[in-house]
């Protein structure tokens, strides 16, 4: 009779061997998980600090009237925003550390500069005045000053005492605003549709020219009659508008008492920041930020939204997509699937991991030389000469810009895939085709879809790319 088996209670104790080795081996995991972790706390602080000081650019700030002392002894009133604090560079002979503030002053068109440096020092007294104004202008900027009075077109003044001023400023810079979205209507529009009107009755009249027919050049002579009638009414009209722009007038001091005039049609908006509760600030945060991400850059882009940067890169990339999401892929399997693996195919492996690296910059002027200068240019002469020396296909647009932006992209598609297609098992297309499946049935019904994932990675890496 055997011995019964040994139970967990008297079961003799077995050392495990390589026990020593293995925990070796757990303070390295630790320290990978605690560098993992540092790794990712950094970069989602480096972002929240991005994120936070982009976002409060767009929250009103507290308007401060400071007295200044200059080094004459002399006080100068400024106002503005404080918008950074910093130590001096200029060591004082006591070795003590003195501050000061980047005031933001605004009025550009007055002081030439809409920063400057105060020391805080030579600050003799501060104060919040209610009752000041920040006013946001089409040209120079910002201006902070206190509202004197308002003089209409028909002659009446209302002073900035009366407790309808604010209401009638803002009404009158709301009007000026719709008289500016009519203008831009009828200037880029209608003029413009105009322009193009009279540019192919140009066309046209090259062509009676060289045909000698006098009768269609009569009649393109008056279409051309016509269409001048209507683009003197509509610019006249414009120009109307832009002179009703002009006619109201809102009088204002500066913080040092130098008298100013403004169009009230060259303003945007006025607030009180200093004069607002929270949510009044928290409204026109929401304001700064969409204007922000839907308005039209002005001022050389200093100024003004970034819409048309969105949209453009938002359709440049859609574009580059569709155009290097075949031609990757279908490089891909060539190379993978029906290349025969020798010197050539390994070639032009290195070739395409190369152009991964190559700079953009050198894409661009690739792009320029050959897709609008050769192409664009070749284009113009075949098929719009009629139109030359003015380019049609031979100058900058989103079509070019897209073709160079998909050669940029095109070898990540092509490695992500060739690594997506290799990774998918060969006994899974062995099976395929024992069943009867041709090769390329095989990569159409099984291959393709298992490595799908790994394309759209190479996808979303190419217009990472891209868009950057």
């Amino acid at each position: 009779m055997t011995d019964p088996a040994p139970t967990p209670a008297n079961a003799p104790v077995v050392p495990a061997k390589g026990r020593a080795h293995s925990l070796l081996g757990e303070p390295k995991v630790w320290f990978c998980a605690m560098g993992l972790t540092l790794g990712l706390l950094m970069v989602i602080g480096l972002l929240s600090l991005i994120i936070v000081e982009g976002v409060s650019v767009f929250w009103p700030r507290q308007v401060l009237e400071l007295d200044v002392k200059d080094a004459s002894g002399k006080i100068q009133t400024v106002a503005g925003e404080i918008r950074k604090e910093q130590a001096k560079r200029d060591v004082s002979p006591d070795a003590t550390i003195h501050h000061e503030w980047l005031f933001f002053t605004g009025n550009k068109d007055v002081t030439g500069s809409a920063f400057r440096f105060v020391d805080a020092q030579a600050i003799a007294d501060q104060r919040m005045p209610k009752d000041i104004i920040v006013a946001e202008r089409m040209e120079y900027g910002d201006s902070i000053f206190y509202p004197v009075s308002l003089k209409l077109a028909d002659g009446t003044e209302i002073a900035a005492s009366e407790g309808s001023f604010l209401a009638k400023l803002r009404a009158k810079i709301a009007e000026g605003n719709a008289r500016r979205d009519q203008i831009h209507t009828i200037e880029a529009d209608q003029i413009g549709e105009i322009n193009d009107r009279v540019r192919k009755l140009e066309i046209e009249r090259r062509k009676a020219i060289t045909d000698d027919d006098t009768k269609l050049l009569a009649e393109l002579d008056a279409a051309r009659a016509d269409v001048q009638k209507e683009y003197e009414t509509l610019a006249a009209k414009a120009g109307e508008l832009r002179k009703q722009m002009s006619a109201d007038v809102l009088n204002y001091r500066l913080a040092d008492g130098t008298a100013r005039q403004q169009a009230v049609g060259d303003l945007l908006r006025v607030e009180h920041p200093n004069a607002m509760s929270w949510w009044e600030k928290f409204g026109v945060f929401l304001h700064n930020g969409w204007d922000f991400l839907t308005g039209a850059p002005r001022e050389a882009n200093t100024e003004g939204g970034i819409f048309p940067a969105i949209f453009g890169t938002f359709v440049m990339t859609l574009l580059m997509s569709v155009i290097v999401t075949p031609l990757g892929v279908i490089a891909a399997i060539y190379l993978r699937e029906y290349a025969r693996q020798g010197l050539l195919v390994q070639m032009v492996r290195i070739s395409v991991n190369n152009l991964a690296g190559v700079p953009s910059i050198v894409f661009g002027v690739f792009g320029l030389g050959f897709f609008v200068y050769s192409v664009g240019g070749s284009l113009d002469r075949w098929f719009f000469s009629d139109v030359l020396p003015t380019p049609t296909f031979g100058t900058g647009g989103i079509l070019w810009a897209s073709l160079t932006l998909a050669l940029l992209a095109l070898p990540v598609v092509i490695v992500a895939t060739e690594e997506a297609l290799v990774a998918v098992p060969r006994g899974v297309r062995e099976a395929a085709m024992a069943c009867g499946a041709s090769k390329w049935q095989s990569i159409q019904r099984i291959v393709l879809p298992s490595a799908l994932p790994g394309i759209l990675t190479g996808v979303v890496l190419a217009m990472a790319r891209g868009a950057g």
